[in-house]
């Protein structure tokens, strides 16, 4: 029977992607599926600029991990897993199908099959599949799950419930004190104005002085997670099942993605020019500045532009900006999780 191997993701946000596709790839071919999860020399990225296909970035112990007999199907993401990809893909004599989520860093003709999304400006080829949002595990059947689990915790609160998902600091954006109180004063008066609460979580990329900001500003009943504090159990997925409404910053397409897949209205809370128009206030930082010098004066491959996915989700009423409101949500005929699988087993129906 054909094997999947998952070299796994080094970041938080990618291996949530690339392990919702393994999962959802055996549960449409049962496929066996194993993981990798690999460690770097401090000359990690050695190969990848010399374009080898290559082991050397990892660690003797992490290579040691890789030995025959090679999979049929091979899924990673991420700059240093490229080499190491092709490497395994050469061992097996070219048999190794090798699927690439997120961004691409090499050139498009090395990889089988790329799975990314808008932010990355990926050129349409036939090997590209271009999807609106990133993979995930939001499924109803998780979401039921968790609004049993978290009943206890908010079935009292005033209804509906809205839920505030926050995320942090990302190229040319800041999620600061500034855009953090501005949030909370915003979620309170939506809140206000239709009787309900608000279910608030922040995230591992969240500032302690941006979630005590936005704790501050949030003056109608609520539920606070601080992810910082760790000191309760992660609501994340119980927010998403008992909100009615949900509003999240623009910074995170994972967390975006997430919320869409609830099928639930969704609003995007801009930090500060993600439309091109200027918020105030607005938290300075300087990494911000040079971001936004790097987007303008250096290869656009060096670069993401979360603002085209913002674009794309209000064009297609998957979302809107937190000021607006929906006419209707719309309904995509086919997921992204859907079109990723489709394509994946094309590579097997071509030989």
């Amino acid at each position: 029977m054909p094997v999947i191997w998952l070299i796994d993701a080094y970041r938080a946000g990618e291996r949530g992607q690339v392990r919702a596709l393994v999962q959802a790839l055996v549960d449409d071919m049962a496929w066996p599926a194993e993981t990798r999860t690999l460690s770097y020399r401090s000359e990690r990225f050695l190969p990848h600029l010399l374009g080898w296909d290559s082991i050397r970035g990892l660690t003797p112990e992490a290579a040691a991990t890789l030995q025959p007999p090679w999979p049929d199907l091979l899924i990673s993401c991420g700059v240093r897993n490229e080499p190491v990809c092709r490497w395994i893909r050469a061992q097996s004599g070219g048999r190794t199908r090798y699927v690439h989520v997120g961004r691409p860093w090499a050139d498009l003709a090395t990889f089988d099959l790329v799975i990314t999304t808008p932010q990355y400006r990926v050129p349409p080829r036939p090997n590209v599949v271009n999807n609106l949002l990133t993979l995930h595990s939001v499924s109803a059947q998780r979401l039921a799950s968790a609004r049993s689990e978290w009943q206890g915790a908010f079935a009292d609160l005033p209804q509906p419930c809205f839920a505030v998902i926050a995320g942090g600091n990302s190229g040319p954006f800041t999620f600061g004190p500034k855009a953090a109180g501005r949030l909370g004063r915003q979620a309170s008066r939506l809140a206000r104005e239709h009787g309900g609460s608000l279910l608030v979580t922040t995230s591992s990329r969240t500032s302690a002085a941006a979630s005590a900001a936005l704790s501050a500003a949030i003056d109608v009943p609520h539920y606070f997670y601080d992810w910082q504090a760790g000191d309760a159990e992660n609501p994340y997925f119980g927010i998403l099942a008992w909100a009615d409404r949900l509003i999240v910053t623009g910074d995170s397409i994972a967390m975006l993605s997430e919320a869409c897949a609830t099928g639930k209205p969704v609003q995007m809370f801009d930090l500060g020019g993600m439309r091109g128009e200027a918020c105030d206030p607005v938290d300075f930082r300087l990494g911000a500045t040079l971001y936004v010098a790097l987007m303008r004066w250096l290869p656009r491959s060096l670069s993401r532009d979360i603002t085209l996915v913002h674009s794309q989700l209000r064009d297609s009423g998957r979302a809107v900006w937190l000021e607006e409101e929906f006419a209707a949500v719309a309904v995509p005929a086919e997921t992204d999780m859907q079109r990723a699988v489709a394509a994946v087993k094309r590579l097997f129906n071509q030989d």
